[in-house]
Formats: C-alpha cells, structure tokens, sequence
C-alpha cells in the first residue's frame, strides 16, 4: 500500500467557475476560453508531512493551525498598509537573532548556564569557604584556580560559538529586498521589513520573511520554490496566487484587502486564513504561503505581502532544535558521586570527630602549642588567638576537611568527558564503512552527548519504507478488470520502453524508463474501441491525473532532445506517473486550474476542478476533472482498506473479487498496494460538491474536519478500474543488518504504515522473520477482542518458555531454547488503538518482551511513538529510534537514540535525530563498533577517574591522622590543585579516545561481544567498589612506604610531599598503562609526558623562594632512598591489582578477553569457519 501522506488543508479550491448548462451562478465570470472551472488550489502542499485531524498527528506542539481558531486567536495583516496593520499591535520585525548573548548579558547568562552542573555549585561552595580566614587552607587564589580554568574553556568555547552566530546574523539581516513603497519597489534592509508590505520576489531569490502571494509571473498565478533551507527537501514545490489578486499588479494599481490568519505557531506544513478583496472572502492554505528561506525557482517574478516576520516567522519558530538527552552512563554516574560525596562526608567527620576528641584530651595543654594557644599577650591586652571554643573548631575542622579533600568529587571529570566524546565523533564522522557513495553524505553526530548509548541498545525501532526499503519505487504489476498485467510474468516479453513524443520540434523523453506489459501496452493503444479500452484509458487517466506531481523539462546533452522530469514529495506517485508515461499517458503540464496529458501522440488538457489530497482518515486521494465535452469524473486512488469500502459492490462483482485476489497476491511478495477507481459526476452532484467544498475552504474554526468531510461525501459508490503494485526494494545489507543485530542480542521491532502482507512478506525477505517462528497475529477491530487475543497469546508464549525452562533443568544443557520456537508478534494500528494508553498496555508489553521479533503494520506516527514508550517507560533497557520521514520524527524524539536517514523523504528526520546516516545497514558498524569502543572507554574512564581522585584524597586523610588532625598538607597547594587539571587529566582523555579493546573485523565477525554493553560489564556497581578497594590498598602504599622509609630522619614535610605528589602521579599513570590495549605512540607521549611534566612542574615550583617547600625536591631527590621509595611504591601498589587481573583473565575470562587472545594469537580452533564460543547475552526480565 501506498504510505499515506499528510492531508493539505484547503486542498482544492476554487473561488469561480461556469458550468456550461441551464444553471448559471451569479457574480461569476468565466476564466478561460473552456466553459468550465478555472482557478483551483490544488493541493500540493510545501510538504506532506503533519498529520491533521487524526490519530496520526506527529507532533501536538507542532501547530495552532491543526486546530481550530477564532476571531480572537487571528491576526489581522491590510495588504499594503503597514501602519494600519501595526497601529493596534506592533508585530515583530523583520530583524533575527540567533546568537545567545550580548557584551552585557554574556557573563551573567553563561555563568548562570554552567552552573546549572551542580558540581560546578560544589566547587564554588568550596573556593568561597576557602577565602574565610578560619578556613583558609589553600591560597585563596590557589583555590579558585581549577573551577575558574574549567568555567574560562567553556566560556571561551561559548564565547567563539555565539560571535559566529552574531556575524551570521549581521549579514542575514543586511540582505536586500524589493519593497514595495509609495506605489514604486525599493531596496530595504531585510531587517526593515514590516509586516503588511508587499515585497516583489526575483527568480533564485531567497525570501526574507513569510509571504502570502499575490501575484507571479505566471498567468495561472503559480510559482515554484525550494524548501532545501527549510526542510532540506530539493524537489520543487507548487505555491498559488489567488486569481483575485493574480490580475492585479501592485506598482499598477492599489491593491487594498484585509488577510485574517492565524497567529505564528512552528507548523510549517499548515497554514489557514482568509483574505477579504472587492468585497469577496477569498480562503487561504497552505499553498498560498511561502516561507522564509524558501527560494523561487523557474519563476520570473513573485508579489507577497509579508504576514509572519522575524522571530515569529516558521522557521524562526522551529530553531530551537531536538530535545536535549542524557546518557544512561551519566545517570548512573550520578549514583557513584552520590556515594562519593557521602565518603566524603564521612572522612570530614571523622576529621572533625578525631580532631574533638583530641582537644578535649589536651584542652590544658593549648596555651603551650603554637596552633592553640588560648591566651595572646603580645600587644599588651589579652586575647584569644585562633581558638574558636570547642565546638566551632569542630564544625571549622570539619569545614576545612571539606576544602581538602574536594577534589574526591572530580571536576575535571565533565570536561573529559566532553572532549573524549567530541575525539569520538570526529572517528565516528570519519568511518569510511559509514559513508554513503550514493547520496555522498558522511555519518552526521548531532548529539555529543549520548554517544556512549549506542553500545548499550537492547530494542531498535526502525521504519520500514525508505529506512529498510530504497523509498526508490519500480511499478511492476496492475490489474485491470479483474485481468493481472504483471510485467514480471513473462520477463521475456516485458522490457524498459522508452515512450517519446514530438513537441515543437524537439523530442520530449521521461526522465526514468518501465518495465511494461506488452499485452497491456498493446491494449493502452486501442482507445475507446472497446469497453475494455475505454477501462485501461480511464486506469491510465487516473495515474497521470490524480496526483500532485510538477513536470519540468530537464536539457540533455542533445539539443534536439529533452528530459521531463517529474518532481513530487512522495516516490508512489512519482512512479505512477512514470508508468502512465511509458503506457502512453505522458504528463506533460501542470497549472493551477488545468493540466495537459499527451495520450498516444494526441495532447489533451483537462481542467481541474478540484483535488482532494491524501490524509490519514481517508487514506485515499481524489482529483475531479473536466472534459472538452463538459462532462465531470471523479477520479479516486488510495489504500485498499479504504477504497474498498467507497467501491459500489454491486457493480462487477467478479472484477472486484478478481481485484481483491490480485492485491493480496502483490501484497504478499512484498509489493506496495494501490486501488484506483472512478464515477462520474452529474451537474447537481458537482454543483452540491463545489458548494460544500466553497463553504469548508473559506471556514476559519474546523476547516480540515469540514474539508475532509466533503472529500467523504464525494468519494463513494465507485466503480472500480485496477490496482497497482510497485516494488520498493530492500536496501543493501539489510537482511545481513538485521541478522548481526539479533546475534548481538538486539531486538528489533518494525513499525510500518504497510498493510499486513507486505510487511510479513518484508520481514522474510529481510530475515527478520525467519521459517522457524510462531507467528502471533493479532489484528482486531475491539476493545473485547483485542483482550482476548491477548491473553491467548500470552498463555502461548508462557507455554513455550515453562518448556524450555523445564529442558534446560533437566538435562543441564544451555541450548534449551532451540526446543521451541521463537515467537513474532505481529499487530495493526487498528488493534493499538484499543491497546494504547489502555489497561491492556501491560499485557501488550509483557507480551511483546517475549517475542523476539514485533511487528506492527498500519500505524500512524503518534503510534510509533506510543510502542517506543511502551517500552521505555517500562524497563531500563535502552531504546533506539531508526526513520527518515517526518512521520518517524516522534518515534525519534521519544526513543533514548534516534537516528535519522537521509533518504527520499526529505530531512525532517534527520533535523530531529541525534545521529544521521544514509543507510540502515550503517547501525551495525555503528553500534557493533563505535558503540561498543564508546561504551567501554567512557565506562573505564569514570571509574578510572574516580580512582585518580579517591587516592590522592585518601593520601591526603592518611596525613591528616597522624598530623593531630589539624587539616594541614604536605603535598604543595599547587600541587593539590594541578593535580587533576595537568598532572593527570591528558591521558585518560587521549586513551578514552583512542584505546581500542578489539579490532573491528572481531566485533563484526562476532556480534555476541556487544552482549557486554548490554550486561553492563564496563561500568557497574561491583567495578566502582573493586576500584574502591583497589584505591584505599595503593593509597596505604604510597603513603606508608615512604613514611617507614623516613621514620627517624630528618626530612622535612615539603620533601616527602613532593614524594607523595610524584608517586601517586607515576602510580596512577601506571594503573592506566596497564589496561591499555592499543598503544600507539600518542597513548605513549601523553602517559610518560605526564610523568615528566609532573616531575618538571614540581621542580620550578620548589625553585620560587616564596612558596614553601623551597629547593625540597632538589634535596630528597638526590638520595638513593628517594628514587627506592618511588620503585617500592610502584610494586607494593600495583602487584595485588597485577595478581587478581592475572587470576582473573586466565581462569575467569570474559567474552572480550578470550576474543582479544584470539586476535593476538589466533584461535587453533577458528581457522575461518569456526565461532568463538560466548555468553548468551542475558534477557533479564524488565526491572
């Protein structure tokens, strides 16, 4: 079936015509040298994306103009009359700005902005504590030094990001435009523009705000733009002009009306209004409107008067971009610096506690010690002399305790993070295996923030048209009074016909060739000889007719011959289109009130007096013409649900149930299925037709429930002429795709607006289903039936898993689960209209989680969305969003990662996606590869920086304990506060961008190893408190081993400081060597640079008299016991952690261990044909 598209409001229209009999309508004049209709909107909308109206509706913040508005709600806009339109209410101008900032608000708003990071908070709480003299145990610049380092490169970063938005916006709104201005056109500054101007529009001109049109350069009053800067569609578009004003030039004559439209809302697709000229009320669509940054195209020229300016024009409104996500390993992180922060709390209160205990037990003797000492008589007069009493030493000692230990919570650890992710997605962007030669488009990583998400997809939603499929439609089957021309069944008759006709000399070719029947073909060429002729000339007809396709002639490389190129939003229609060509049934011109068909060598023109476009109700469409002979057809395509239902059963029956047999048959092989039918109308059907039709078009408060009720009441009691098949192809790699995201223990659900049969035919073609499957199918029309469905499948699928659990049991076997079959879900829009939001959501969901394929057939878009939330709201399994229509834009937006194609269907997917590529295929090197090497280095790079932190904390509490906690350091304040800013912070990043645990030919030969993601296995509780554990071992090390080495000597606390500070940096440098895998000679600089620098970084700051410590590494370090210290250290603390990984990897090694010594060694047992044996990747019940 063809997917339905989203209905064009104010579709066909028009305001005058003459019908050439006994009844004439007064006040209406005849428009052209045929006595029929003539200006008619016909509904090619700017793009047939927005669902209106329905249950399919994309997205409820999307329009005003979906719903229904009212005097209040319009604004009031007089042609040509700027002042009077701005007198009651000044409207925005015509000026944009899309910077953040401005010199006075930067500082503040950025500031504000980046203190939205609580951490951020934290360490400012710190450094302010810090200043408190009481306090002080830092520098009081010292302190301030890490955050306001972090606070300057994120403001810098801002800083540069919004001047280049300031210099954009400067030349945007210095473009010239044509005004008009006292009767004559003059140049204005964009930024001038006002609200109610008229503005003359040059060919291959941008326009500079939202413009109704009132006149072309086309008598018919159309014009062509290109939304490509809107939407990033390039084919071309129909905009009309209203015959009222087309005749009317605004330099010639005063063009006075009054527009009442609605007031600006983000809907790009919808627009509604009415215009008030000579006295007449003229309505006003979406194809009346061009919008800002459109461009007109094979247009001469074009009058607009400007209705939306500025900020308030569409595409202003719809800037602000997807919504922003987090990723699950940022949430979870949350966790871990909660418990952090609650250990730091509980080593200040120890602190504090240790430190209380000892005044009270040396409370006499404080006079005598220099930190202490009650009493100051050195100016003569008693006073105290920093002693505070008992109980604020102990809220200072435990204040202060906070100040040194601060660095427990790593601030460092977001802006690593943001820069191992920026590393990523610059080698995602780069990956040749993601790169699309057809399109030539790169991936695109639109999201920095979740790129670590991708290595831990348990559930992919994907489309079927355009995301599985090419979207690139061939016609190869339709049936005509009940007869099957399939141009597949005799490939030897059936070939590519290149049809041509003559045409002022020159020779006019479609642009893409068919496969035709010659039977048909053959029989197209009879004409009306025939009942049967007549038939196929009517099935034909409609093809050509009932579309909304622009025909333009494209120069080849022969000047004799030209290309007609058909441009259409949907590839149905296009390839219907080009069907009707190569039978005969050239579409060569399309107007606003009529089109032109070369039918066999003999041009025809047909007036069209009205179209109704598709929308998710009806899911049908429908173009009535007029004939030369004055008499009306009523042409009809559509979905076969609905057009069946429109058909008159009681004529031909035996062709409809031939008809009938066909589609399932086309369905069945994976075709998109077409029903095409017809009736002609009588004078009083079509006049009670234009009357209805006039009044829903000019009506402000429902128009689109009123015009789609029109559209009903026409399109019925049917004859039926054929259907159509047309083959849209799988993509490349899709069957192999799907298969390698299954082994990977991904499941992947469908979501199609296909009927039934296509999409299970789809689904063995693409090995999502597979022979072996039991096929659960649930597609009902009631609530009652849907629940008991239901719950017979439920009872089936607990069947099938008590009998593998019970195998399992027995026998002690792990593959148990070939026992019985996989299940595959496989349910209709219909049946989710009952289920969703409803109490059997829960059954749905208990029993989609037990199925390893779904598939759902017939679902509107805001369905799409219910299923992504039917999962994710009830598991923390993490969710993944695959389209490339703007009716997959919620699915998208719901999912924790959506991808976006970049297909046939425009680039409102890719606009709202976090990652865009060309081809689905592409998910598995993106998920199997980046998303596995993104998960693992950001796991580690958490935990390992937590342990960085926690043991120089840990040193530091050492110290303190033995220090009559009285808070002071050994370690050199700027020591303290380089630490996690010089010393250690390069190498984590570089290896968080570079290390790689395994190649990429082993991740895509055994997709299982993406199990580990899945099981969490980089970053879990259990690493975070081995790592813990690990931290307080080596902390005692560094700390104990030189302090027995200089017990009794005579070394200063500034020298062994500085043997602290070297051997906690060598220390953890080496922590990190030693799960390095990929080394590479940058991994190499970073980690031993980072030594060295640390080390040079302490000798000047002992070599500056005026820090404390002066020349103490110079001294400690020119004795033999210094550098056995650092080699102690280096051994006692790292040999427990080299045991357990060696214990651990050889007896107890996981699925990545064992791949990585078969990378290194090769596998005896793999020599090409053979598999690793892996973990099953575990389907843990939902949580």
């Amino acid at each position: 079936m063809m997917d339905p598209k989203t209905p064009f409001e104010d579709s066909s229209n028009f305001d005058s015509f003459m019908f050439n009999s006994s009844s004439r309508r007064s006040g209406v004049a005849a428009q052209s040298r045929s006595n029929s209709i003539q200006e008619v909107g016909f509904g090619h909308s700017g793009s047939t994306r927005v669902r209106y109206g329905s249950k399919g509706v994309d997205s409820e913040a999307l329009s005003m103009s979906q719903k229904e508005i009212s005097d209040e709600d319009a604004r009031l806009v007089y042609v040509d009359d700027p002042e009077r339109t701005n007198e009651r209410l000044e409207f925005a101008g015509n000026s944009i700005r899309t910077a953040k900032y401005s010199i006075i608000t930067f500082l503040p708003r950025n500031l504000f902005e980046q203190f939205h990071r609580v951490a951020y908070i934290y360490f400012l709480v710190i450094a302010v504590l810090n200043q408190l003299p009481q306090l002080a145990v830092f520098g009081r610049g010292v302190s301030i030094l890490p955050l306001a380092i972090v606070l300057l490169v994120t403001a810098v970063k801002d800083a540069y990001e919004d001047w280049r938005r300031h210099n954009s916006d400067k030349i945007e709104n210095n473009r010239l435009a044509w005004v008009l201005v006292n009767g004559v056109f003059q140049q204005k500054k964009w930024k001038d523009v006002r609200v109610g101007e008229v503005i003359k529009i040059s060919a291959n001109e941008t326009i500079p705000c939202d413009i109704v049109l009132l006149s072309t350069s086309d008598p018919t009053g159309v014009a062509y733009v290109q939304t490509i800067n809107l939407d990033g569609e390039s084919n071309l578009k129909t905009r009309y002009a209203k015959q009222e004003t087309q005749s009317k030039l605004p330099e010639k004559e005063m063009l006075n009306g009054l527009i009442k439209c609605e007031k600006p809302n983000r809907n790009i697709y919808g627009f509604q209004g009415n215009m008030e000229v000579d006295g007449k009320r003229l309505s006003l669509g979406s194809s009346n409107i061009v919008l800002r940054g459109c461009e007109l195209k094979n247009t001469n020229w074009a009058h607009g008067v400007a209705v939306y300016c500025g900020c308030e024009t569409k595409a202003m409104l719809n800037s602000s971009g997807a919504p922003s996500k987090r990723s699950l390993l940022e949430t979870r992180m949350n966790s871990e610096i909660i418990m952090l922060s609650l250990f730091l709390v509980v080593l200040c209160t120890v602190s504090s506690v240790c430190a209380a205990v000892w005044l009270k037990r040396h409370k006499g003797e404080l006079n005598l010690l220099p930190y202490y000492r009650k009493l100051d008589v050195s100016k003569g007069v008693e006073d105290s002399y920093k002693y505070y009493g008992w109980g604020l030493e102990i809220l200072f000692t435990f204040l202060m305790a906070v100040i040194v230990y601060q660095v427990m919570i790593p601030i460092s650890l977001y802006i690593s993070m943001e820069l191992v992710r920026v590393g990523q997605a610059y080698f995602m962007i780069g990956d040749t295996r993601m790169y699309d030669k057809a399109t030539n488009s790169r991936f695109q990583c639109r999201a920095l923030n979740i790129n670590e998400d991708l290595g831990q997809i348990k559930y992919v939603f994907s489309d079927k048209t355009g995301t599985l499929t090419e979207n690139k439609m061939e016609f190869q089957c339709a049936s005509i009074l009940g007869f099957d021309y399939s141009s597949a069944t005799d490939s030897l008759e059936n070939e590519q016909v290149e049809y041509s006709v003559q045409a002022d000399g020159k020779i006019i070719k479609p642009k893409m060739m068919v496969k035709v029947n010659q039977e048909l073909l053959q029989l197209s060429k009879s004409g009306f000889a025939n009942k049967e002729g007549k038939q196929i000339y009517d099935f034909f007809l409609a093809l050509a007719a009932c579309n909304t396709i622009v025909p333009l002639l494209v120069d080849t490389s022969d000047p004799m011959v030209k290309l007609i190129d058909y441009q259409g939003e949907s590839p149905d229609e296009q390839s219907l289109t080009y069907a009707a060509a190569a039978y005969g049934f050239m579409l060569i011109e399309r107007t606003s009130g009529h089109i032109v068909i070369d039918i066999h060598g003999e041009r025809q023109r047909f007036n069209v007096l009205g179209l109704h476009e598709f929308d998710s109700d009806r899911k049908r469409m429908s173009v009535i013409l007029g004939y030369n002979n004055n008499s009306v057809k009523l042409f009809v395509k559509g979905a076969d649900t609905s057009m069946l239902s429109v058909i008159d059963k009681s004529l031909n029956t035996d062709i409809l149930q031939a008809t009938e047999t066909h589609l399932h048959s086309y369905s069945s092989v994976g075709l998109r299925t077409l029903v095409i039918g017809m009736r002609d109308l009588n004078v009083s059907e079509f006049e009670q037709w234009h009357s209805d039709f006039e009044a829903a078009s000019t009506a402000l408060i429902g128009r689109a429930a009123m015009l789609r009720k029109v559209a009903s009441n026409v399109e019925n009691n049917l004859c039926i002429l054929g259907a159509t098949a047309i083959e849209d192809k799988l993509q490349q790699g899709v069957p192999e795709a799907i298969e390698s995201l299954r082994t990977a223990g991904i499941k992947v659900w469908v979501l199609t607006g296909d009927k039934q049969e296509t999409a299970i035919s789809i689904g063995y073609s693409s090995k999502l289903l597979t022979s072996n499957m039991t096929q659960i199918i649930i597609n009902t029309n009631n609530r009652e039936s849907c629940r008991r469905r239901l719950q017979d499948a439920l009872v089936i699928s607990r069947n099938q898993r008590a009998v593998s659990r019970v195998t399992h049991n027995s026998d002690g076997s792990s593959d148990a689960v070939s026992i019985s079959a996989p299940l595959a879900l496989i349910i209709d829009g219909t049946s989710l209209v009952y289920i969703l939001d409803s109490e059997l959501e829960e059954e749905l969901f208990d029993l989609a989680t037990r199925c390893s394929v779904v598939l759902c057939c017939r679902v509107a878009p805001l369905q799409k969305a219910g299923i992504v939330a039917l999962v994710k709201n009830r598991t923390d399994d993490m969710t993944l969003a695959i389209g490339d229509g703007a009716n997959d834009v919620s699915m998208i937006q719901m999912a924790d990662v959506g991808v976006g194609i970049s297909g046939q269907e425009g680039r409102q997917a890719v606009m709202a996606s976090d990652f865009a590529m060309g081809q689905f295929r592409f998910l598995v090197p993106l998920l199997l590869i980046h998303g596995h090497w993104n998960y693992q280095r950001l796991g580690y790079m958490i935990i390992y920086n937590f342990y960085r932190n926690a043991i120089f904390v840990l040193v530091l509490f050492w110290y303190v304990l033995l220090t009559t906690f009285t808070l002071t350091t050994a370690i050199n304040e700027w020591s303290s506060m380089l630490y996690s800013i010089i010393y250690t912070a390069l190498p984590t990043i570089v290896v968080g961008i570079l290390d790689k645990d395994l190649s990429k030919r082993t991740l895509l030969k055994n997709p299982q190893l993406y199990g580990a993601g899945l099981r969490h296995e980089a970053y879990n509780k259990k690493l975070f408190w081995l790592a813990m554990a690990d931290t307080l071992w080596q902390s005692i090390a560094v700390f104990f081993t030189p302090l027995i080495a200089y017990w009794g000597t005579t070394v200063d606390v500034a020298s062994i400081g500085d043997l602290w500070t070297l051997s906690v940096v060598i220390l953890v440098n080496l922590h990190l060597a030693m799960d390095v895998i990929r080394w590479s000679w940058i991994i190499h600089a970073v980690i031993w640079g980072s030594i060295v620098a640390t080390l040079i970084c302490v000798m000047i700051i002992d070599a500056i008299p005026a820090f404390p410590g002066y020349w103490a590494i110079f001294h400690v370090a020119g004795t033999g016991v210094f550098w056995l210290c650092l080699l102690g250290i280096v051994i006692a603390a790292l040999l427990p952690r080299f045991v357990v990984k060696y214990i651990y990897q050889y007896y107890f090694p996981s699925d990545i261990q064992i791949s990585r010594e078969a990378e290194k060694y090769g596998n005896p047992r793999d020599n090409g044909s053979g598999q690793i044996e892996m973990l099953p990747v575990s389907d843990a019940p939902p949580r």
